[in-house]
């Protein structure tokens, strides 16, 4: 499950615009998530919730029990943690388990781009980029309940999942620690025999051996 969300910032009092240290006593409201997107790998259906819609967190909340892998970008420490607060929050207990691929910390890990940031990679490997024009003022606008902006933000929202998904199989021979693909389908039973671990390719070529730990 490819996965994506945006957020409204926080809402304070400041005395300056640079090199501020807000404390609580000034900060007026938390930020929260506006909406989210989520894709399968290999089908063209991409759900989206906005922040307001009956089922902005359960639906997405069933999405995560069922999937066996999260793949986002700087997800780790961003989508899932923002994620995780809205559920225990909303008293939703955590989703079943699955393994989290953030291809941010695998840009990072084995590359060396003058940015890491998603727009600048896609765009650097020719892959696509992220959609134009989006600036505070559309933040402003879901946060004021306007029409015009949340459909701006959703489409936004949705590029992003496309956009990460096609980063995904572009990196995917590099991604290191990739669960076996080849283990999953076989324990769903879609699959008999060995392949490539990442990607399950049975096309394979055998060139010697590799020791494990």
């Amino acid at each position: 499950l490819t996965l994506d969300i945006e957020t409204a910032p926080n809402k304070g009092l400041v005395w300056g615009l640079w090199n501020q240290n807000i404390s609580l006593s000034q900060l007026l409201e938390s930020g929260y998530m506006l909406c989210w997107a989520a894709k399968w790998t290999h089908e063209k259906r991409v759900y989206s919730r906005s922040k307001g819609d009956k089922d902005f967190l359960t639906c997405l909340h069933a999405l995560l029990c069922d999937t066996d892998v999260v793949i986002h970008y700087n997800g780790t420490k961003f989508d899932m943690t923002w994620i995780n607060s809205e559920f225990i929050l909303a008293k939703l207990p955590p989703p079943s388990p699955y393994k989290q691929i953030d291809l941010l910390r695998t840009v990072r890990s084995q590359f060396r781009f003058p940015s890491n940031k998603l727009d600048y990679v896609a765009q650097a490997l020719h892959i696509g980029h992220k959609t134009k024009g989006m600036n505070m003022e559309d933040w402003k606008g879901c946060m004021d309940d306007d029409p015009k902006a949340w459909s701006k933000m959703l489409k936004y929202n949705k590029m992003d999942v496309r956009l990460t998904e096609e980063l995904y199989f572009y990196l995917l021979p590099w991604i290191p620690n990739h669960p076996n693909s080849s283990l999953y389908n076989q324990f769903d039973g879609r699959d008999e025999g060995m392949g490539c671990p990442k990607c399950d390719s049975k096309d394979i070529i055998a060139r010697g051996n590799y020791q494990t730990n």
